[in-house]
């Protein structure tokens, strides 16, 4: 089966999440893909085939389906510009609904922006964020008192930690076996541990043992779901650019803009780059 290796959210000719890129006239069945995935050993895998005007759009990690992926998301979007040329490409996702990527060159290289399902946010449940605490070894000191712990949605759910010191962020580490155990019970795809830096930028770390990986180098889902947090909280508003990665030697670059209206969706764009 031809896979295209791509990288979402490079930063420049660095870093960016790689992601499988599946393109047929037809979706493989579903132990198909798994094992593809599996095989191709990336984060996510995303199998895409035309309907009609459309795409059917699936994605799987390498221990199993994942309902939204903004990296592989954004990877397809160029993967598609580069086949049927510059512009909109409308998606439908098996779990998270409708989904549009554009995609333009940019030089010799794709740029691609998704604009993600709707998001919302709500409190974590009972007990999550102590446990979450307890597993990457944090305090009440070192979380971000401005900004409370939410569990944040646009296609998939992630807990976000917002915490007051970079160093902090930078020796973030934890156990992926209890890191699993706590996603899958509580249904998160990842907790996000974030800084917001005092220029704006905010450097993010995601861990994703949910889907059997330590850690994400670059998370379009997370972005979205923390730009739609940020804009239906009226916490910031406008262009957020992300700096994730870096921390793993994966420089990646992320920017994310909620569109206007309580639970919009959210574009987020970046640069990819064939590995």
């Amino acid at each position: 089966m031809d896979v295209q290796r791509l990288a979402a959210f490079a930063d420049g000719d660095l870093g960016g999440n790689p992601a499988g890129v599946v393109i047929r006239d037809s979706l493989p069945d579903v132990e198909t893909m798994q094992d593809v995935a599996r095989e191709v050993g990336y984060s996510e895998t995303v199998f895409a085939a035309p309907v009609g005007e459309r795409w059917s759009v699936r994605y799987f990690a390498p221990v199993g389906e994942v309902p939204f992926c903004g990296h592989a998301t954004v990877a397809l979007g160029a993967a598609l510009g580069q086949a049927h040329g510059a512009g909109a490409f409308h998606l439908d996702t098996f779990a998270a609904g409708p989904v549009e990527v554009r995609a333009e060159a940019e030089g010799d290289h794709w740029q691609a922006e998704l604009t993600s399902p709707p998001a919302h946010h709500d409190a974590p449940l009972a007990g999550t964020v102590a446990r979450a605490m307890l597993l990457f070894g944090l305090t009440g000191g070192d979380l971000d008192p401005t900004l409370r712990p939410t569990c944040a949605h646009a296609g998939a759910d992630h807990l976000i930690i917002s915490l007051h010191d970079r160093s902090r962020l930078a020796t973030m580490t934890y156990d992926l076996s209890e890191g699993a155990a706590l996603m899958r019970e509580v249904g998160l795809v990842t907790i996000s541990l974030i800084h917001v830096a005092q220029d704006g930028i905010v450097h993010a770390r995601n861990a994703f043992a949910s889907g059997g990986v330590i850690e994400d180098p670059a998370t379009g889902a997370a972005a979205a779901a923390l730009a739609g947090w940020w804009r239906d909280a009226n916490l910031r508003h406008g262009r957020i650019e992300i700096a994730q990665g870096h921390d793993m030697g994966v420089p990646s670059r992320l920017f994310a803009t909620a569109l206007p209206g309580q639970g919009a969706g959210v574009r987020v764009a970046g640069r990819v780059r064939v590995i």
